[in-house]
């Protein structure tokens, strides 16, 4: 069974940072596309950065410059590191397949992370 389990959340103030981690079990993860999506209270979930299996990056224009994404093929692991938070980034941050196959159910629990002074 595929399980995502991702970390790294906080309460932060703005402009601080953070490393989310995202570790994938029960599929060939070095074969897919994969990305951070987020959930804000009262919105749909969004995605907000991805990568494919080479290595190539995406970003959702409202995080370009402070978020990248990266993965390490070896441990099965996906990192975000966030910088410059701002109160609009307040979210559920999870981690899932991108790309053209989609995602995949079940998704994991997320990581909560909090903006604010």
């Amino acid at each position: 069974q595929v399980q995502f389990v991702e970390s790294g959340g906080g309460l932060v103030q703005p402009g601080g940072s953070l490393r989310l981690s995202c570790v994938v079990s029960g599929i060939g993860f070095r074969a897919y596309s994969m990305g951070w999506y987020r959930q804000a209270p009262g919105k749909q979930r969004e995605v907000v950065a991805t990568i494919t299996s080479g290595g190539s990056t995406n970003y959702a224009d409202s995080v370009k410059g402070r978020f990248t994404i990266s993965r390490d093929n070896a441990k099965n692991t996906m990192y975000l590191q966030i910088n410059s938070l701002k109160p609009e980034d307040t979210a559920v941050y999870y981690c899932n397949r991108a790309g053209g196959l989609g995602y995949i159910t079940p998704w994991g629990q997320g990581t909560q992370v909090t903006v604010s002074s």
